[in-house]
């Protein structure tokens, strides 16, 4: 899959030489700024897992826009064609980036791909935009944050005692109420499989198909007119001093760690270039502890620091 964001004097770099196993998977690219120069604020990796071809993608976007702006993004794909559709979602939605109406533009483009059948296939995805507030009195910066589905955004900000992990977004998944009852209003049935009652899926009205385990997503046309929709949550956050980092996941890595330990994990990593893989092989790791008889998930990270990173003995709160 080729790489199909078209942006003047975008340079694209590959994570590290000994990752050349999932180069297409994730995307870090950033806009050289002349007498600044560039310089990596975060991380990004996808650690495949044993399900079988990795479908996960994302992206590190460094100078989105503006100088310091940045947008980052995890996407999940699943069924068939599900690693094309993340891959898609990655390449063109940065370009189409208005949020609700970008994300509905970027579904239609999926659907118009008629040699690729997305009937049961889509993708996830959480994006999060940093940007500088100058309308507004006094200055500063915030996160737009967007989501479709069950990947998350948390936020890492320093308190008395020690890194906090605040949730930025909602898993969009059958079993919450509002989802399930606008999935029902639309004739679609929300139920879980006897073999995994904590898991609740969505079917079609008479078919017991796809059985599909999120609520929102890209493509899976054949439950677009039965509740399944492609509209974003969409979330603002005005950044404090004490906001340290963004990590975006995909449901692989929260599947086994909560919020807590991610940030922990991310705040004790040995850089900012080692934190996004260092939380995806801790999930894999979990994983094999806690369910060594199944198959491990794709787990794919980005982390976005929101300034030096520091070790934690030498931060303290700002007051």
């Amino acid at each position: 899959m080729g790489i199909c964001i078209s942006i003047a004097s975008s340079e694209i770099h590959d994570q590290a030489e000994d990752q050349h196993h999932f180069h297409e998977n994730v995307l870090y690219l950033t806009e050289t700024i002349p007498s600044i120069g560039t310089h990596t604020h975060g991380s990004l990796y996808s650690k495949q897992g044993t399900k079988g071809l990795n479908q996960d993608a994302a992206i590190l976007y460094q100078e989105y826009g503006i100088k310091g702006g940045a947008l980052c993004g995890v996407f999940d794909g699943h069924g068939k064609n599900g690693h094309i559709v993340s891959n898609m979602v990655r390449n063109r939605l940065p370009s189409l980036l208005a949020c609700v109406s970008a994300f509905k533009v970027m579904d239609k483009e999926i659907k118009l791909q008629h040699n690729l059948d997305c009937s049961t296939s889509g993708t996830t995805a959480v994006v999060v935009v940093r940007r500088l507030i100058i309308v507004s009195l006094p200055k500063g910066e915030d996160l737009v944050i967007a989501n479709l589905g069950d990947s998350r955004a948390v936020l890492g900000t320093m308190t008395e005692k020690g890194i906090k992990a605040v949730q930025l977004t909602t898993d969009l998944k059958p079993g919450l109420p509002s989802e399930a009852e606008r999935i029902r209003n639309c004739k679609g049935r929300v139920l879980a499989l006897k073999e995994e009652p904590h898991i609740p899926r969505v079917w079609l009205p008479h078919e017991d198909s796809p059985g599909l385990a999120m609520s929102r997503a890209f493509g899976d046309f054949l439950l677009k007119d039965h509740g399944l929709i492609a509209v974003p949550d969409v979330f603002y956050h005005r950044l404090s001093p004490n906001d340290h980092f963004i990590v975006l996941a995909t449901d692989g890595v929260w599947d086994v760690l909560n919020n807590d330990q991610v940030a922990s994990i991310v705040m004790e990593a040995e850089s900012e270039q080692e934190a996004a893989k260092t939380v995806a092989e801790a999930a894999t790791a979990s994983w094999k502890r806690k369910f060594p008889s199944s198959k491990v998930d794709d787990c794919t990270v980005v982390c976005l620091f929101l300034q030096d990173k520091q070790h934690p003995s030498s931060l303290a709160p700002e007051t």
